[in-house]
């Protein structure tokens, strides 16, 4: 097992529950898992298996009703929502299935704004240095209306990227993809991780997508499946 220092995402016992329209949902039971800094995992399972929610709550986005969450050692479940926004701008950046641009923004806009907010001194100059990245320069000066869904997502990857985040989270980024564009989002989601040096858990359908982890955590009715619990606590 691996030193708790080194633990980056570490949860234990976790559970979640929610209120709807039905009455109170349990979503996530028990779940105990630990991820290594620099390491790529990826959360499989059926539609509904709760993979989603779990990277929520790893993320600060949803708060556990039971066990622990703990990013870079920080309890997020003792922090309020202020404090959790000032800590996913400073140390994680997310990428959903759904681009979440800002459609009166441009590309550019787009990306420097969260590290304007931030107080990053060269926002736009590393803004242009991540668009680059993604291969969209040249589109710096268009808005998301103007731009393809492969093109949407390739920045949203860039605004995920540019605040250099300890921990990448990503939900689906393909689902929205044809196969050349989800190809290509692969590619330049694991070289970000790569020339970032960020810990990327990603949730996925994508069997090809999975392989590319070192580690695959499956989910089932909200619990990590028996034969993934002790990879998972590893």
């Amino acid at each position: 097992m691996a030193p708790a220092k080194d633990h980056v995402l570490s949860l234990r016992n976790v559970d979640l529950s929610l209120d709807g329209n039905a009455g109170r949902v349990d979503i996530l039971h028990d779940v105990t898992l630990h991820i290594a800094r620099g390491e790529t995992v990826g959360l499989t399972g059926p539609s509904g298996s709760g993979k989603s929610s779990l990277l929520m709550l790893m993320g600060g986005l949803e708060r556990a009703t039971g066990g622990e969450v703990k990013a870079l050692d920080q309890d997020l479940t003792a922090m309020n929502e202020d404090q959790l926004a000032r800590f996913r701008r400073a140390h994680m950046g997310v990428v959903f299935q759904s681009f979440h641009l800002i459609p009166t923004m441009t590309a550019l806009e787009n990306v420097a704004t969260p590290l304007e907010l931030a107080g990053v001194p060269d926002a736009f100059d590393r803004a242009e240095a991540e668009l680059e990245a993604v291969g969209l320069a040249h589109r710096a000066d268009h808005y998301p209306s103007q731009m393809s869904g492969g093109e949407q997502q390739r920045v949203a990857l860039a605004c995920a990227a540019a605040p250099r985040p300890a921990i990448l989270l990503a939900d689906e980024p393909t689902g929205n993809l044809d196969g050349p564009n989800g190809q290509a989002i692969m590619d330049l989601l694991f070289g970000l991780r790569d020339r970032h040096g960020a810990t990327l858990v990603l949730v996925t359908h994508a069997p090809d997508l999975a392989a590319r982890c070192d580690r695959n955590i499956r989910l089932r009715d909200g619990r990590i499946e028996p034969q993934n619990l002790k990879d998972a606590a590893e």
